[in-house]
């Protein structure tokens, strides 16, 4: 195994399809990271002009799977996400969302530190990325009929799990098990959720960001690949609320100046 270059991250974000949402997520790193870092940018054979876009920038190591055979769904993105693996030689091993949009300065610094602060954590990162006040969630929780059913049923185990939105993992421990981020689409496991559980089931540890600290460091546009894309079907509900987020979120003044701002993809 090759040595890692400590107190370093690789940044791996999985592309198909979504220029805007990709160039905004890398400049926000861009502006926004202060740990070191390096970002592996795996383009899914988008055949578009977000690949054109990718090829244009020199401070990515751009992956290309052009040619591949590439399985649709959780497994396009986790064998994405394998490819970024292996071009990482840095401690630290992040698995991003092309979505995302990093605002906090100190967001990468402050997961890495966690990890760093116990040899045997193998992975930082949250649930589901959302807040919602306290009142809304005692109600959610009091109404949520599905959840008494899955919990008389003994099927609500095994729910939490950390997402590959914004994850950090150690890298050593990933490449060392051999694990992979590839869903079993068989069993509809999705990437984070897969590696999550074999990480556990090997005792590595794990800590949980809690979801108000992890939405201070980023913004998720939650399914916003998939609403872009209509080849990807998604519920009526899901696409309003994701077009609604987009718009609001695009119209920001943080986005705006992103989207201005042509230097930080130099």
């Amino acid at each position: 195994m090759r040595e890692l270059e400590k107190g370093k991250a690789t940044i791996c974000i999985v592309n198909y399809k979504t220029e805007e949402l990709t160039r905004l997520c890398l400049r926000s790193i861009r502006k926004f990271t202060k740990y070191p870092y390096k970002v592996v940018v795996v383009d899914n054979d988008s055949k578009d002009s977000s690949l054109e876009y990718l090829r244009s920038l020199k401070w990515i190591t751009l992956v290309e799977r052009g040619g591949e055979t590439i399985r649709p769904g959780s497994w396009a993105h986790g064998s994405g996400l394998d490819r970024g693996l292996e071009a990482a030689g840095t401690e630290f091993f992040v698995a991003m969302h092309s979505d995302v949009i990093v605002h906090d300065k100190n967001w990468l610094g402050g997961l890495a530190n966690l990890a760093e602060s116990d040899i045997n954590t193998a992975c930082v990162g949250s649930g589901k990325l959302e807040t919602k006040p306290a009142w809304l969630k005692a109600l959610k929780k009091a109404t949520d009929f599905k959840a008494w059913i899955r919990k008389l049923s003994g099927n609500d185990k095994d729910r939490f799990y950390v997402r590959a939105i914004c994850a950090l993992y150690r890298t050593e421990v990933l490449q060392k098990e051999g694990l992979s981020f590839a869903a079993d689409t068989d069993k509809k496991t999705t990437c984070g959720k897969k590696i999550y559980f074999e990480l556990l089931k090997k005792g590595y540890g794990i800590i949980e960001v809690p979801p108000e600290t992890m939405c201070g460091y980023i913004y998720h546009l939650a399914h916003a690949t998939m609403v872009l894309n209509p080849e990807f079907k998604v519920r009526k509900r899901t696409e309003k609320k994701c077009l609604r987020e987009i718009t609001r979120l695009m119209n920001s003044p943080l986005l705006n100046e992103l989207k201005n701002d042509k230097s930080l993809d130099l």
